[in-house]
């Protein structure tokens, strides 16, 4: 586990930029908190810190927004409005992970059953200034990017 406090949105945009460069494509990403903690603003810093320029918007009525970054495929999931796990395989759950594709999973409680074992969970909490950022590892995937993180994130998150 890994915990830190981001002070701005700039920091978590930032921190979404580095977990980006650590974390291989295919890499499966659950994202907890509460509604306007933060969690698009993380996904946004990761895909730009990836090399996309444009907007990247929260999916919460789309319920999954596809992005191509240099021939790699990323979906940012909100599943706040899905009324069952089930209706994960209407969004094409499935050709989405058979395809490699990297998953950011905004309310992923929501398709609880569906969705496979996250990589790295991330839970985002109100602080009076700043977010608390707490990163915990599913996989031995995960495990070892919060190994990396640890040190690159006390690095940037301290300048």
């Amino acid at each position: 586990m890994l915990r830190f406090v981001v002070k701005s949105s700039e920091q978590q945009e930032e921190t979404g930029a580095i977990l980006s460069s650590l974390c291989p494509h295919g890499s499966i990403i659950y994202l907890h908190g509460d509604l306007g903690a933060g969690k698009t603003t993380l996904v946004r810093g990761f895909l730009q810190g990836l090399g996309h320029v444009g907007s990247v918007k929260s999916p919460t009525y789309t319920l999954l927004e596809p992005y191509e970054i240099k021939g790699k495929n990323f979906c940012h999931l909100d599943l706040y409005r899905l009324s069952d796990a089930g209706e994960l395989e209407y969004l094409g759950l499935r050709d989405l992970l058979h395809d490699g594709a990297t998953l950011l999973v905004e309310w992923p409680e929501r398709g609880e059953g569906e969705l496979p074992v996250p990589d790295l969970v991330i839970h985002i909490q109100y602080l009076q200034h700043g977010r608390d950022l707490e990163l915990v590892a599913g996989t031995e995937l995960g495990e070892h990017i919060l190994d990396v993180a640890a040190y690159r994130l006390q690095k940037q998150l301290n300048n």
